[in-house]
Formats: C-alpha cells, sequence, structure tokens
C-alpha cells in the first residue's frame, strides 16, 4: 500500500483554515486531520480529543521530552503540538493526512519531513481576518491585536509555502484544496 500524503495547512487566526478543512474532510473521505494536543483552556463547545487534545503543561513538558511530538510550539502563550505516532502510524495505512498548525510548526515539520505539502491559506485583507476574529466572539480586544499583529508577520513567509489559497470563497478555495490533493496522487500514479 502507498504511503499517504502530509498536506500541512497553515494561515493567520481567522483566514478560515477550519472552515476549509471541514469542507475537505467532507469532500475527501481518505484524508485524517491531526488533533493537536495543546495547554490552552478548552473553547466552550470544544471536545477533549475531537478538537484538541488538552493537556496540562506538566503533561506537555513530559511528552516533549518523551520525543513524542513531530513539532510543537508557544503560540499566544500556549503550547501546542502533533503527536508523532498518530501522523506516522494514518501515513503508512496509506490515508492522507492534515495538519492545521502554525508556521513555526509547518517548518518544524517540513524539515523532519521534507516531503510535506504546505499550503498557506490568507484571507482577502486584513480587515477582513479582524472582522472575522471579532465575528467569533472569543477573543478580548487585546487578544485580536495580538492575533492581527502575528497575522502580519505570518504573511512575510507566504514565499516559505509550496501553494497560497486565498479564502475570497469558501466553495472555490475548498475546490481548490481539492485539486490540490488529487494532484499529488496524480503525480504519484495513484488514483
Amino acid at each position: 500500500m502507498p504511503r499517504g500524503s502530509l498536506i500541512i495547512i497553515s494561515g493567520p487566526s481567522g483566514a478560515g483554515k477550519g472552515t476549509l478543512v471541514d469542507r475537505l474532510v467532507a469532500r475527501v473521505p481518505r484524508l485524517w486531520v491531526s488533533v493537536s494536543a495543546t495547554t490552552r483552556a478548552p473553547r466552550p463547545g470544544e471536545v477533549d480529543g475531537e478538537d484538541y487534545v488538552f493537556l496540562s503543561s506538566e503533561e506537555f513538558a513530559r511528552r516533549i521530552d518523551e520525543d513524542d511530538f513531530l513539532e510543537w510550539a508557544e503560540v499566544h502563550g500556549n503550547r501546542y503540538g502533533t503527536l508523532r505516532s498518530e501522523v506516522e502510524r494514518r501515513l503508512a495505512e496509506g490515508r492522507d493526512v492534515v495538519l492545521e498548525i502554525d508556521p513555526q510548526g509547518a517548518f518544524q515539520v517540513k524539515e523532519l519531513m521534507p516531503e510535506a505539502v504546505l499550503v498557506f491559506i490568507i484571507a482577502p485583507s486584513l480587515d477582513e481576518l479582524e472582522r472575522r476574529i471579532r465575528g467569533r466572539g472569543a477573543e478580548t480586544d487585546e487578544q485580536v491585536r495580538t492575533r492581527l499583529a502575528t497575522a502580519v508577520r505570518e504573511l512575510e513567509l507566504v514565499e516559505c509555502y509550496d501553494h497560497v489559497v486565498e479564502n475570497d470563497d469558501v466553495a472555490r478555495a475548498t475546490d481548490e484544496l481539492v485539486a490540490l490533493i488529487g494532484s499529488l496522487h496524480n503525480d504519484e500514479g495513484r488514483s
């Protein structure tokens, strides 16, 4: 069985990464979306093991020491990481794996797994990013400012990615991602 492809999706907060990944999974059933571990507190409605694997700071540190992460980073004062064993298992099963992670993590994974395909999701403008972040109603004004400042820094990295998808229209952006994943298999002679 051929090994699956690893697709890393990054982009600033508010770009619509989660929405696009959800739609991508609905259209491409062979995908497995990695569930990141984090030290941040759950937001209302989030479920442990589905949205994130919520870990204490101590447990996260122990897993770092045990080399249990493919990548990890500190973002907005919390740690986030990808469990290595889960990703490797799915790839070996021939499943395509999607990681929705920040650029710092994306570059860590790319260094370890050069075959990974990096995709950066952008919104049409910073004003639109701000509107989307505020529309979630989950962040304070200070957190919104921090996320926008982070977005400006992340946008400077766009040239380091293999593909850039503008999320100006969710259906069109989803179609672009589906085509991209299909092309990975066409290049390998797989269907």
